[in-house]
């Protein structure tokens, strides 16, 4: 998933795992409750994939190094399982009367891993050099004075007051500012990785739970990380460390699972859907999660521009069989799409006109089609690029089907041999076909489902839409003295998506993994995201 991020609604970052290995017991102390954690020297074992560059929390809005980030890095603050918001390196981060000038004081004596202290310049220069350098995520900095509309440029509203106090200034009020500053975005960065961050992005220093072992990180095979005996937060690790192996396949990482060679498993191949939970006996889970799935069709793929392009984009939405996909390939454990966000965030509303775009009608795509052939004619097939190692080529194919059967077209899914592959074509706006794209929310608001996909310029806009009512509506979303206000201006945002339709919305997906009885006290966040810093295994 390109998983997977402001505004606007109770927030939860994007917690997207932990890795460590130890190789002794460590203890380690709660600054916020006093009381003393101590973790085995036993290593936890779990899946992810190759980060796609190296982990500079800014330049990262990929799950494989999103995972890795937020384990090692720690922010202002953190999110709990339910999606709370909890302070954590901040002491206080207060607004001033509109909301458009945020104080935030640091905790003193908190470090990262190297020994050196976080201090207020850590997050002032971490934030500078991602909008400065344009960063993947440098669009979570846009609300910030100095930045443009991608959060680009000098952000004049950072302020430092002293060594553990600074000033954070708005374009405008923003009333949960704080709530969105978990985000791995925000997160500070040492010296060292300030003065280099080409040799900090390959060997990084944070300040979070865990740390990466000395040369942990092997490229395309997995990442090791130990217990960091700096971090003094809420979240110490429980366990030696956590190895995240990246797997090829999913069945491979599946049958590793049923032969104790793996310990957790965040997700389940659909080839295992009707036997998982027998076959883990009690250790698995299917529970909700703010998760989208769709595809993305380029604004630039020929054929798919203008006004032709609209008519193709909602025919082939039309013929897509979204019920008989999610029963058939994924035995219920996904539910087909009536909007752009997720069920389980305030304010869902699975009736927005337009919705019915959603529905499977194979007349309705035939009749839009054939509008469209009147404009230019089709030629060529509809290809639609997946990760061979995400376990995706069953409902892509699918999918494909669907859409070859209804509108009698040649339609095929494009494997790319990981995730690294195709997200590089991604980002670099060469790939010449639909994609596969998914959205994991970096706290559970309809805004966040949103902003950071489809707003012009946002670093997860990958298709390169734009669409200037669109934008209208995020600025009076995010500035809206209500969660129901701003839902509302959400609202008629997707009305103009529904008929745009940069990505074709699928399904949501249920958080569906397993784990082994090697471990103990294994509990997946509201993000589908197992809080690892809590599990525990056996020596």
């Amino acid at each position: 998933m390109n998983l997977k991020r402001t505004w606007l609604a109770v927030p939860a970052v994007l917690a997207l795992g932990l890795t460590a290995c130890s190789s002794g017991t460590t203890t380690s102390e709660s600054s916020a409750s006093g009381a003393t954690a101590v973790s085995s020297t036993a290593v936890v074992t779990t899946n992810g994939s190759e980060p796609q560059n190296p982990l500079i929390p800014a330049n990262t809005n990929e799950t494989g190094g999103g995972k890795i980030l937020d384990l090692i890095f720690a922010g202002l603050v953190y999110y709990d399982s339910k999606g709370a918001t909890h302070l954590e390196m901040a002491e206080s981060i207060e607004p001033n009367e509109d909301a458009t000038v945020w104080t935030v004081k640091l905790k003193k004596g908190q470090k990262f891993s190297d020994g050196t202290e976080v201090k207020a310049h850590n997050f002032i220069d971490a934030w500078k050099m991602g909008a400065k350098e344009a960063m993947l995520s440098s669009y979570f900095y846009a609300p910030i004075q100095g930045a443009d509309e991608e959060g680009a440029g000098d952000l004049t509203g950072l302020e430092k007051i002293d060594d553990y106090t600074f000033t954070i200034a708005l374009k405008e009020p923003t009333a949960d500012w704080s709530q969105r500053l978990g985000y791995s975005a925000y997160a500070p960065l040492p010296d060292s990785t300030l003065a280099d961050p080409v040799t900090g992005g390959e060997k990084p220093v944070g300040n979070g739970p865990y740390m990466v072992a000395e040369n942990g990180w092997e490229h395309n095979a997995q990442i090791k990380l130990i217990p960091n005996p700096e971090y003094k937060g809420d979240n110490v690790a429980k366990n030696g460390g956590i190895t995240i192996v990246f797997y090829a396949s999913m069945d491979a990482a599946y049958q590793d699972l049923l032969g104790r060679n793996l310990d957790v498993l965040t997700a389940i191949p659909d080839s295992a859907f009707a036997t998982y939970e027998t076959e883990l006996e009690g250790r698995s889970v299917n529970q909700a999660a703010a998760i989208f799935q769709s595809f993305a069709i380029p604004m630039t793929l020929e054929h798919f521009s203008g006004e032709e392009g609209k008519l193709r984009r909602q025919a082939i939405s039309y013929a897509v069989d979204r019920n008989t996909i999610t029963e058939t390939i994924f035995s219920g454990t996904r539910t087909p799409a009536k909007d752009f966000t997720s069920p389980v965030v305030d304010g869902y509303n699975p009736d927005v006109p337009g919705s019915e775009v959603l529905s499977y009608n194979p007349e309705k795509a035939k009749e839009l089609w054939a509008e469209a052939d009147k404009i230019s004619p089709w030629s060529g097939s509809f290809e639609i690029g997946y990760n061979a190692d995400g376990g995706h080529q069953a409902w892509v194919d699918a999918v494909a089907n669907s859409i070859k059967n209804t509108l009698g077209i040649d339609a095929i899914g494009k494997p790319y041999p990981d995730f690294k592959s195709l997200r590089s074509e991604v980002t670099d706006r060469s790939i010449s076909s639909a994609f596969r794209t998914g959205w994991q929310a970096d706290y559970p608001g309809k805004y966040n489902f949103l902003a950071p996909l489809y707003a012009t310029g946002a670093g997860s806009n990958d298709t390169g839409y734009s669409n200037a009512d669109f934008d209208a509506l995020m600025s009076k979303s995010a500035s809206a003295p209500s969660v129901e206000e701003s839902n509302k201006y959400l609202d008629q945002a997707q009305e103009i998506l529904f008929k745009d339709l940069p990505v074709i919305p699928l399904w949501y997906s249920n958080v569906i993994g397993g784990w082994a009885p090697t471990v103990d006290n294994v509990v997946f966040n509201w993000n589908s995201v197992p809080a690892y810093h809590n599990i525990t295994k056996a020596e």
